[in-house]
């Protein structure tokens, strides 16, 4: 890096710093949230400067910030996740109880996409999906490498659309491909039925309509199943 850059990194450095004072001195001020940790907020200053300044390739302020906030928040315990306003608006997608897909509750396993469920009456149900079964390709992509929610987005769709997913069925050893019709989803989140007299069953599958983000960061985690 040049000496102009260096004195332009630190710079930057400095205004940082200085606006996360202001920041932390009107927050005190106000009386509605804790100071702020200036030392540690500096240290994370210099460190956005000196990625930004000295990384190989250009890089995303704005992905860089997001990304910082989203490890914070990960950091908190397995069930925590950050939320952009984009990410916010398809999970109340998800948690609707409408939307347009397949019609599988998914989770992940081994980098693969795993079928907790096929929602009874949808297009993977009629085309004979079962509970364990991976999804190795969607189209012509390979699961492996790819989020939960990537893969999410990729089965979803427009009405009436053809997906081709390929399936491992691990109790026959054996993949196959399954094109399915995408259609609209309606999820019933909880069913019960009486088992016998005085003996009832009763499957919560999801909670919907979730009423704020905070409440969504504590209960949202990997490992609950995601309609699509």
């Amino acid at each position: 890096m040049s000496h102009k850059l260096k004195i332009a990194g630190w710079i930057s450095v400095g205004a940082l710093a200085g606006a996360l004072t202001t920041v932390s001195l009107q927050t005190v001020a106000r009386g509605s949230l804790a100071p702020l940790p200036l030392e540690e907020l500096q240290q994370l200053a210099a460190v956005f400067s000196m990625v930004k300044t000295d990384y190989v390739e250009p890089v995303d302020e704005k992905k860089l910030i997001s990304d910082a906030i989203a490890g914070m928040v990960a950091s908190l315990d397995p069930h925590s996740q950050y939320f952009d306003k984009k990410s916010f608006k398809e999970f109340r997608e998800g948690t609707s109880g409408r939307f347009v897909g397949v019609g599988i509750e998914i989770s992940q396993e081994d980098g693969l996409v795993k079928v907790v469920s096929p929602i009874e009456g949808s297009p993977a149900f009629r085309a004979g999906l079962k509970t364990n079964d991976l999804i190795t390709k969607i189209d012509e992509t390979a699961v492996k490498g790819l989020s939960l929610s990537e893969a999410v987005k990729r089965m979803r769709g427009e009405p009436n659309t053809k997906v081709m997913l390929t399936i491992y069925r691990k109790d026959e050893n054996r993949s196959f491909p399954v094109t399915i019709t995408r259609e609209e989803i309606k999820t019933v989140s909880v069913k019960g039925k009486v088992v016998e007299p005085g003996y009832g069953w009763i499957r919560l599958s999801q909670f919907e309509n979730a009423p704020s983000t905070t409440s969504c960061a504590r209960w949202k985690s990997c490992t609950r199943p995601i309609p699509t």
